[in-house]
């Protein structure tokens, strides 16, 4: 874990899926999810403090989305387009300023990556983005995609190792994935390393 880090405009905040159906009550629960909330206030204030953008992704889903059940999918339906369930966390304090970037929502394409099908990437380019920090839900699927596609992208990736949750299908899932994602070069970052540097 770095000692040091100056945060600026070349840097934005990721937040990935803090909806109400991934958080507990919801239709697809990532267990003790709603513990991300407080944590990513705490960056958001910080970004919003150094200048950084903040982008906010969202599953956007149809109501026959390929990923549900009922379409031979993993899931159950979840977080479907102007439902309760795909609204942000209620606790969530978004900026007015923060960039929404809606995914999955291709009714035959199931996505997990902030970037797969969005213009994530373009809008980052023409902000300036270098580096990204990124936290969410959930570890082990659309924190990860999201993760590797930054890398593989070139930006430079801080993993926000508090602000993160895994749905554990596999006992150890979470792990693996925070384990995969510092191996293809994301530095993991806790907020007192931050706030120090800040």
């Amino acid at each position: 874990m770095p000692e040091a880090i100056e945060l600026g405009g070349h840097d934005a905040l990721v937040i990935v899926d803090v909806q109400k159906d991934f958080l507990p009550g919801g239709k697809l629960a990532v267990a003790r999810g709603d513990e991300v909330v407080p944590v990513l206030n705490r960056y958001i204030e910080l970004a919003l403090s150094k200048g950084m953008a903040v982008y906010a992704t969202r599953d956007w889903h149809p109501p026959n989305h390929i990923s549900f059940k009922e379409r031979g999918g993993p899931w159950p339906p979840h977080c479907v387009v102007d439902t309760e369930g795909a609204q942000f966390a209620d606790d969530l304090l978004l900026p007015s300023s923060a960039v929404i970037i809606s995914k999955g929502w291709k009714e035959n394409e199931d996505t997990y990556s902030g970037f797969q099908g969005t213009d994530l990437d373009q809008k980052l380019r023409s902000a300036g983005i270098q580096r990204l920090l990124i936290g969410g839900l959930a570890t082990d699927y659309c924190v990860l995609n999201t993760v590797k596609d930054a890398l593989r992208l070139g930006f430079g990736v801080f993993l926000l190792t508090d602000a993160i949750k895994a749905v554990n299908i596999n006992p150890e899932d979470g792990k693996k994935a925070q384990e995969e994602m510092i191996s293809l070069g994301a530095i993991p970052v806790k907020w007192d390393v931050l706030k120090r540097s800040n």
